[in-house]
């Protein structure tokens, strides 16, 4: 029987990436995505219909009564989204307070039950600028907690955590995937924005390989090749 892993899997372009890297390895996936009151929580609508396509198990948990403590985000609060690259320091303000060690909490607990060896989530090289719960150092220390949390040891860890936007995309290229089923800007509307950091980071990452992406933008051409 094929070991299992928890995918936490948000709708977007990484973690769609992820969720079929671990399909394409073998292993038996269960999803787990979250609302913890995104702005962008259309992402989940993605993540609900490629599962169903898929026949992967997924669950929805609804933490939005966390907001007051996940709360000063722009993705989480009234707060404008920034424009411009990750680099750039207004980009610090897309920081949802402690999210990754919240989901990651919950995420070990439902691969105990489900009994996963672990827990995959789609931290990568471009977030570590920004996000300080994307970083090397976070992964070590949240895997080396969940290894002994529990009687059922859990790993905990990110394949993409070298890569950037760009490698990820390779990967799923190559996979033959239709990146037109994940769901990438911060703000929620009918079409992505094509400025927030988000939209910026993936736009670059489909220029780079030269091809269009297929998700309808506001301003500009979809890509630049």
């Amino acid at each position: 029987m094929s070991e299992t892993v928890v995918v936490i899997y948000s709708g977007g372009m990484d973690s769609f990436t992820l969720l079929h890297k671990a399909r394409a390895q073998g292993y038996q996936v269960h999803a787990l995505s979250f609302n913890y009151g995104q702005r962008h929580v259309r992402e989940l609508e993605c993540a609900r219909e490629v599962c169903q396509q898929l026949g992967v198990p997924h669950q929805v948990i609804d933490i939005r009564s966390l907001g007051p403590v996940m709360a000063g985000s722009a993705l989480t609060s009234d707060v404008d989204v920034p424009e411009g690259h990750y680099e750039e320091d207004s980009m610090k303000s897309t920081v949802v307070p402690n999210r990754n060690m919240i989901l990651l909490s919950l995420a070990t607990g439902y691969a105990v039950t489900v009994e996963a060896r672990a827990v995959w989530f789609g931290a990568h090289g471009g977030d570590h600028a920004i996000y300080p719960d994307c970083r090397p150092e976070f992964l070590q220390k949240m895997d080396a907690v969940c290894q002994v949390a529990n009687y059922h040891p859990v790993a905990i860890e990110a394949p993409f955590l070298k890569h950037d936007k760009g490698e990820i995309l390779a990967e799923g290229l190559a996979l033959g995937l239709d990146y037109s089923q994940t769901w990438t800007c911060y703000n929620g509307r009918d079409q992505a924005c094509g400025r927030c950091g988000s939209c910026v980071e993936r736009l670059e990452a489909f220029a780079a390989h030269d091809i269009r992406d297929p998700l309808p933008y506001e301003t500009g051409p979809s890509c630049t090749g």
